[in-house]
């Protein structure tokens, strides 16, 4: 999120009233760097949400107050410090926190008072003691002053007599002469904050972190200041002011961490060249680039940097797997020597940890991590007919799986046009046509094989086998006229999408993403039911079979249902996004990977990334503003994959998902949706599918 938090009075008021039906006005306060992940209790402030570590309040004069901030304090370390001259003092005041891009960065915010003055004075805050800037102002420096007078002097103005920030430790980060580590001094991402401010800022804090010196560069953290950067950037140079832009300073990041935890496995390096067995959860695997294929394993290291939304995090953090990118991986010191070796991998925020392990120890891990019993998903064979989603809701997952289901709640709740229209085959189907064809036998007999359940590659290849056989399996009469009369439905020239849909994904707590496979049928391919027996095939993917073997998933009772509609070829863009603010949810906002063209965010190109923004309510009425966290490697000069109109449409079709499926699903404050869309060929969003977010 973005680096300083504000806080808000309790006597906040909305601002539009459409709009912003989801979100109380936002007005600027104390900036906060490291605030509590989730809101407070509740203590009433005229909008039924609760407010964000409500301050005291403190009456007296405009006068007095503006005489304070002219003398200088002395403080104690508990509450901050006058001068940070060693990284050891730095992370007594530092907290942790989340922001685009940065997970788990450590942060010390800063105030600066009289700045309109000869003489201002800079403070770096105990982080970890206020919250809070306000709170800092008025329990660690004693100032007698209101929330609303402190927003005054503080935000948003040329003429303040404050100034509010962080300072962001990129650790991971490596320059061009390649040292290590840069401090990043940010605002508040809607604080218009010009060159004046931002000089005096930089030349302090560069003067009181010596340590640090000539690791200190001004970041401008959102469009607002982006666009005030190019403005003032010949001034800001002449000041001597160091800055960096988004786009340089991810680029050079060497490590991130993904998704933190801990695993055991045969440390593999994972490429075009590999050979051998397919990956398993025994597995620890470094990637090259991002795969399209996945199954469950121990671990991931990437060389490649990965978003949030990417099919190979979703799965990490889905099965509580590590999961980080490390630049050239295979060439670093600390991993080489352990590759082909049973290794014990460790993500954290500041870094990773390989050692070598014994079997014992990976084989107790294993056990622990599966869940003790086996698992039936639920699944409904009484719905015989295909049918309309418009007539689907999200009660008829048991029988048309959630993909198809949900699609027909997006068809109730946004505009025609941004829904694929179209049709659900039941579980039902799938199930009458692997009784009919013996095919539930042959699975239980090649399951019950030693060798199959001994070695991953004679499962991946007699799994191989057994999806030709359900490709090449007759379909009985009565469903193969059902699908007959379905495929009627649409014109002879149309290209018809068939996309799995199955009891055991796109559920709370577990969405499958990426096990399963969807096809396109095109007009010169014949029957229908050839490429829905394709889709029915992919239940019996490696990856699939090994995500439910490991959950103890019985898989004669996973059900593979369609979901099938007009295909949309030639899109413009696509994209996934999560209908929160992953990095603060205590802000209304929203995240978003887009990719140009038919570049899949989800499963990209070698070596492409998208762009990756938050889009947040953090302006000082509430505006949305949107951060870049990288922009796409498909397009020039940085030119963002989304038109600002097409932003737009997109933000308010998910304000609509995040409001319409808490309600469906019950979820609490932590609930988001994840969701896939595309723009189409005639520049307009399409929302492809939507599934509960998995954290």
């Amino acid at each position: 999120m973005p680096v300083n938090r504000l806080q808000r009075p309790s006597t906040t008021r909305r601002s539009t009233p459409a709009a912003r039906a989801s979100a109380p006005r936002r007005t600027p306060s104390t900036a906060r760097a490291s605030a509590p992940r989730r809101p407070k209790p509740a203590t009433g402030n005229g909008a039924g949400r609760p407010v964000l570590d409500p301050p005291r309040t403190h009456t007296g004069t405009t006068a007095a107050a503006d005489t304070l901030w002219t003398t200088r304090a002395r403080i104690a370390l508990k509450d901050g410090a006058t001068d940070v001259t060693s990284r050891a003092t730095f992370e007594k005041l530092a907290r942790r926190d989340d922001s685009p891009g940065a997970p788990g960065a450590r942060e010390v915010k800063f105030l600066i008072v009289g700045v309109d003055t000869d003489k201002p004075q800079l403070y770096f805050v105990n982080t970890n003691t206020h919250d809070y800037h306000y709170k800092f102002a008025t329990e660690g420096l004693g100032k007698q002053v209101s929330l609303e007078e402190f927003n005054r002097l503080t935000y948003f103005s040329d003429s303040r007599k404050n100034l509010a920030g962080t300072i962001v430790a990129h650790d991971s980060y490596a320059g061009a002469n390649g040292k290590k580590g840069l401090y990043a001094m940010e605002f508040w991402p809607t604080d218009p904050v010009r060159a004046k401010h931002v000089s005096t800022a930089y030349k302090l804090i560069s003067e009181h972190m010596p340590f640090a010196k000539d690791q200190v560069l001004y970041h401008p953290a959102g469009n607002t200041q982006e666009a005030l950067f190019k403005q003032d950037a010949a001034e800001l140079k002449r000041q001597g002011v160091k800055s960096i832009g988004t786009a340089e300073l991810f680029k050079n990041v060497t490590f991130t961490p993904m998704n933190p935890g801990e695993g055991f496995g045969v440390l593999r390096v994972m490429d075009d060249s590999s050979i051998g067995r397919p990956p398993s959860v025994r597995d620890v695997v470094i990637f090259k680039t991002l795969p399209n294929d996945l199954s469950h394993v121990g671990g991931v290291i990437t060389e490649a940097p990965q978003t949030p939304l990417s099919h190979i995090n979703l799965k990490a953090k889905q099965n509580d797997t590590p999961n980080a990118f490390v630049k050239d991986a295979t060439k670093d010191p600390r991993i080489a020597p352990f590759i082909g070796k049973l290794v014990h991998y460790q993500v954290g925020p500041d870094g990773f940890e390989l050692k070598e392990a014994t079997q014992a120890e990976a084989n107790a891990w294993l056990e622990k991590m599966r869940p003790p019993k086996v698992q039936k998903p639920p699944r409904d064979l009484t719905q015989k007919n295909v049918v309309d989603l418009d007539q689907l809701t999200n009660r008829d997952t048991k029988a048309f799986g959630a993909k198809a289901a949900n699609l027909g709640e997006l068809r109730n709740i946004l505009p025609a046009a941004q829904v694929p229209d179209g049709y659900g085959i039941p579980f039902s189907f799938y199930d009458d046509f692997m009784k009919a064809s013996g095919l539930y036998d042959a699975a239980k007999k090649m399951m019950a094989d030693p060798k199959f359940q001994a070695d991953p590659a004679e499962r991946d290849k007699q799994l191989a086998a057994f999806r030709r056989k359900v490709r090449d399996a007759p379909v009985p009469p009565q469903l193969e006229g059902k699908l007959a009369a379905l495929q009627a439905k649409f014109p002879a020239d149309q290209a018809i999408r068939c996309r799995s849909s199955t009891n055991n994904e796109d559920l709370p707590g577990f969405n499958g993403a990426g096990l399963y496979d969807s096809y396109t049928h095109r007009p010169d391919e014949g029957k229908l039911s050839g490429t829905v027996k394709q889709v029915w095939a992919s239940l019996w993917n490696y990856r699939a079979y090994e995500e439910r073997e490991f959950n103890r998933i019985d898989h004669l009772t996973a059900a593979m249902g369609v979901a099938v509609h007009p295909n949309q070829d030639d899109e413009k863009a696509n994209g996934v996004a999560v209908t929160k603010n992953i990095y603060d949810p205590n802000w209304p906002g929203f995240y978003v990977n887009a990719q140009v063209g038919e570049s899949l965010v989800t499963n990209p190109d070698p070596n492409a990334t998208p762009d990756e923004l938050l889009i947040s309510a953090i302006g000082e009425h509430g505006e949305w503003e949107t951060q870049f966290i990288r922009h796409s490697t498909e397009t020039k000069d940085g030119k963002p994959v989304l038109t600002a109109a097409q932003q737009l449409e997109l933000r308010e079709a998910m304000e609509k998902i995040q409001a319409h499926f808490k309600r469906v699903y019950g979820g609490d404050e932590r609930f988001a949706m994840d969701i896939e869309f595309k723009i189409t060929t005639d520049g307009h969003l399409s929302i492809k599918q939507a599934r509960p977010w998995v954290e």
